[in-house]
């Protein structure tokens, strides 16, 4: 029968050079380019990897986000991905981890009614908002087993898989009962890069569109709205200041001045 398998992708800023609007205190994001958030296509490999790895499987790319989001599924499906679901709708702007991780624990409880979801995959974080626990709250929503920083996936059948966490002080071996939630980090692969197959796939792709509606949510439980959080203000990174050039006429010279600068500074 194989795996089914959802990988959770986001649209992020594709760059860090993202403007703070004075007036509101918050980042303008709209109209700036935006690509797959880069933790993602670990997700998205390993997703990959897992539908090759065991027969019959398949990969589902799952996303939340306004309609240029849909982008991000079709990179997933020139990865190698089969499909995409697109949950869109003013009513999810503003939201937090919290109101969107119950958003995709509700789409994928509707996935799941479907076609029986075996493992659902998250990059670690995402390089906007940087919680790092959409993965951990969407598997306390379904009230599935769930674990972080997972850096190798070494077995895996339809019942149970055994992963390696990536710890402070180790690594963690532990075997999760699927249906499961887990948060990849980069150690786990190398990501791909589309093939000509996968990106003629992806342009003919059409992604079903789920509002708070079709989930089985009222507006009032997401976006804004249903958020535990509000971003008071943000602010750019202040720039660093200019660092000490060492002048000599030799680099012996350069040298003694260097650690005269460093002993008066008491770093040696």
């Amino acid at each position: 029968m194989g795996l089914h398998i959802v990988v959770c992708v986001k649209s992020t800023p594709s760059s860090v050079n993202v403007p703070v609007d004075p007036s509101t205190g918050l980042p303008k994001t709209a109209g700036a380019p935006a690509a797959i958030n880069p933790f993602d296509e670990f997700a998205v490999e390993e997703a990959v990897r897992l539908k090759e790895r065991v027969a019959g499987s398949t990969a589902t790319a799952l996303t939340l986000g306004p309609d240029g989001a849909a982008e991000v599924m079709r990179e997933a499906i020139a990865r190698g991905c089969d499909a995409g679901v697109h949950v869109t709708g003013p009513e999810f702007d503003g939201g937090d981890s919290y109101a969107t991780s119950l958003a995709l624990s509700a789409a994928i409880k509707k996935i799941h009614a479907e076609k029986p979801v075996s493992l659902v995959l998250f990059g670690k974080n995402t390089n906007d908002g940087g919680s790092g626990v959409v993965g951990a709250e969407t598997a306390a929503w379904l009230d599935w087993p769930g674990a972080t920083s997972v850096k190798k996936i070494e077995a895996i059948d339809e019942t149970a898989a055994t992963v390696h966490r990536a710890m402070e002080d180790g690594t963690d071996v532990i075997k999760l009962t699927l249906p499961a939630c887990v948060s990849t980090v980069k150690e786990i692969n190398a990501p791909r890069l589309p093939s000509l197959k996968g990106k003629m796939a992806a342009k003919k792709a059409v992604f079903p569109k789920w509002g708070a509606a079709e989930l089985g949510l009222t507006a009032a439980q997401v976006g804004a709205t249903g958020a535990g959080t509000k971003v008071v203000k943000a602010s750019t990174q202040p720039a660093r200041p200019a660092g000490v050039k060492v002048e000599g006429a030799s680099a012996a010279e350069k040298a003694k001045k260097l650690v005269d600068i460093l002993m008066e500074r008491k770093l040696i």
